[in-house]
């Protein structure tokens, strides 16, 4: 089937309209009427990823996060971001990217079921749907039980699968309301704090945000970007066995960016 079909499918469920206005989202290299059988899914269209893409003969990448955030003004082989546009094209790959309109529409309540959390609702809300449902980033909710702030981080790293994460607070504070934004998560601070959340699971968590959380009585789990947001790769793969199930999909293999040593 043709690229903007798939489109079509993916933004009767995801559609631009519900990402935010700093974005960049949807087709953004390639044709549009690019025949399309093999999709390759990712969550960034790093070189790696866009070579693994044209070894296993895709047609279509899909990721996350957008290559192209803000306007070039050359498409050249001299520039790191813009000359995987040119190899995209040159092996007539056609280039999607879906990001803070699954992050609302996907994302969050995603996010929200893998913490199990009780009673969840919107964190942030920033968009209402077509029914007049809130939807928005992130979720809040309750946990099963009341735990420790230490028990929790060992929650946290089962239920999404962690090796590590950094943590803001007292490890003994004892925490009931957990919140979730998945990504870069500062700007979720205020209205954790506002919706009486007693700790916050995000990432790209630094210093003076964490002390400040604290100060104002927000624990701060930060579970790395990478960390709480790899789980669209999985989710998307299972939408499109769900929705056109005759499309082959391949997925970029779970690799953080980084390693604690």
């Amino acid at each position: 089937m043709q690229c903007k079909e798939i489109i079509q499918v993916i933004e009767a469920t995801f559609p631009r309209t519900a990402a935010l206005g700093f974005d960049n989202v949807g087709l953004l290299a390639g044709r549009s009427e690019k025949e399309v059988s093999r999709i390759y899914l990712a969550l960034d269209a790093t070189d790696v990823v866009i070579d693994r893409a044209i070894k296993e003969g895709a047609d279509m990448l899909i990721t996350h996060h957008p290559l192209l955030f803000s306007a070039v003004k050359k498409v050249t082989d001299e520039d790191f971001i813009t000359r995987r546009i040119v190899k995209l094209i040159q092996n007539d790959i056609s280039y999607y990217a879906m990001h803070t309109n699954y992050d609302v529409l996907g994302m969050a309540e995603l996010s929200g079921k893998i913490m199990d959390l009780q009673n969840g609702e919107v964190l942030d809300v920033t968009y209402t749907d077509e029914e007049g449902n809130p939807e928005g980033i992130g979720r809040i909710g309750n946990l099963e039980k009341d735990m420790t702030l230490e028990e929790c981080c060992v929650y946290v790293k089962h239920r999404l699968e962690l090796g590590s994460l950094k943590v803001f607070g007292d490890m003994q504070k004892k925490v009931h309301r957990l919140a979730i934004s998945p990504g870069s998560g500062k700007s979720s601070i205020a209205v954790a704090l506002e919706k009486g959340a007693d700790v916050l699971v995000t990432g790209d968590i630094g210093h003076h945000d964490g002390i400040d959380a604290v100060e104002q009585g927000l624990a701060v789990i930060d579970a790395g970007h990478y960390g709480t947001e790899y789980i669209f790769i999985e989710d998307m793969k299972q939408f499109f066995e769900r929705k056109l199930p005759v499309l082959d999909v391949l997925t970029d293999p779970i690799e953080h960016p980084f390693q604690i040593i």
